[in-house]
């Protein structure tokens, strides 16, 4: 708004809704990429500082709109609502007790049962050739952590396969599609499998997937990616790593997130939803909790707020990595038993 010199000033912020305050902070953001860039232009007598408001403060940004506190014990509604998205791996993954960024990958491709896949348009469309593409697909991983694909011949990104391999595959922790959840872009080329490997293929597909495509629209070829040229992966938490491709491909996924997958998550959630939301409560009201990821260190949980999600992690005890279903029962317990959440994450 305008103040009374007539120039753009800033309101204080708990009264700004929030698209304002973040279109403040990239204000700031720009204001300070400027007044570097125009250091540089001043010896030709171009100023760039004149195209941007002088009032903005360059010393400290504006501060995001928090929201309000709640009637009971329950703290702030803002008090959960932090998820860093700075910050070394290696601090990140030993604080928080998260498995390393190349297991945490094998672990999601494991738990994960639907992805983006990113092709190139190809001529044979007669339209937007080079422009990418993407589409909904399911995989099954195989013992090296390559995806395996059913895609049917008909399909628009099959025929852009076929003439372009290289591709992108875009995968999240399954049950919450936030910004602040766990994704992985691998870099790679998708071939065809030859009519011998076929079969295993199917095997590897139906392991993943208690069924086989649908025969209904015409028959269905089995893909892998061959070679995967790089993996990037944001893990939330201050982990954000160019993960080393043959780390990944030696390393073997941890056994809970293999054994189960869905059904594991389901029967932990049945037990554990609701007692798992009363003690979030005690830092903040918690509306709804449910558990989206597990592994051998920890569980990552969707929780609502009002309107509000995020994601956040609790760490098992130390010395107390599990493998199976019964012992990440008796590890939550645990937590629930001492009447806190050790290493909670935000």
């Amino acid at each position: 708004m305008d103040n009374d010199n007539g120039v753009l000033g800033f309101v204080p912020e708990e009264s700004l809704p929030l698209s304002q305050s973040v279109n403040g902070y990239f204000k700031w953001i720009v204001r300070l990429c400027c007044d570097g860039l125009s250091h540089i232009l001043k010896g030709n007598n171009f100023d760039l500082n004149q195209s941007i408001e002088k009032d903005i403060n360059l010393t400290t940004p504006p501060l995001m709109v928090s929201y309000g506190s709640t009637s009971g014990g329950g703290g702030t509604r803002a008090g959960l609502f932090r998820t860093p998205i700075s910050g070394g791996v290696q601090s990140a993954t030993s604080a928080h007790g998260l498995p390393r960024p190349a297991l945490a990958v094998r672990n999601l491709m494991e738990q994960a049962r639907f992805a983006h896949l990113c092709t190139v348009m190809s001529r044979m469309h007669h339209r937007r050739e080079g422009y990418p593409f993407g589409s909904l697909v399911d995989f099954a991983p195989d013992s090296m952590g390559h995806p395996i694909f059913s895609f049917s011949p008909l399909a628009i990104h099959t025929r852009n396969l076929l003439a372009n391999p290289r591709c992108t595959l875009v995968v999240q922790i399954p049950g919450w599609s936030g910004l602040s959840n766990a994704r992985v872009t691998i870099f790679g080329d998708v071939y065809p499998l030859p009519e011998d490997q076929q079969e295993w293929a199917h095997k590897q597909y139906i392991a993943k997937h208690q069924q086989g495509p649908s025969q209904q629209w015409g028959n269905f070829y089995y893909f892998r990616m061959q070679n995967i040229s790089d993996i990037y992966f944001i893990g939330g938490f201050g982990t954000v790593a160019w993960v080393d491709v043959k780390e990944y491909e030696t390393l073997q996924p941890d056994k809970i997130a293999v054994d189960g997958g869905e059904q594991n998550l389901k029967e932990l959630n049945a037990i554990f939803s609701k007692p798992l939301k009363e003690l979030l409560s005690k830092e903040a009201e918690v509306d709804d909790a449910a558990l989206i990821s597990i592994d051998s260190r920890g569980i990552d949980i969707r929780v609502r707020q009002g309107a509000q999600f995020n994601v956040q992690r609790i760490s098992f005890e130390d010395g107390h990595s599990v493998e199976t279903l019964e012992e990440a029962k008796k590890a939550l317990w645990r937590v629930l038993d001492k009447g806190r959440i050790p290493n909670l994450q935000k």
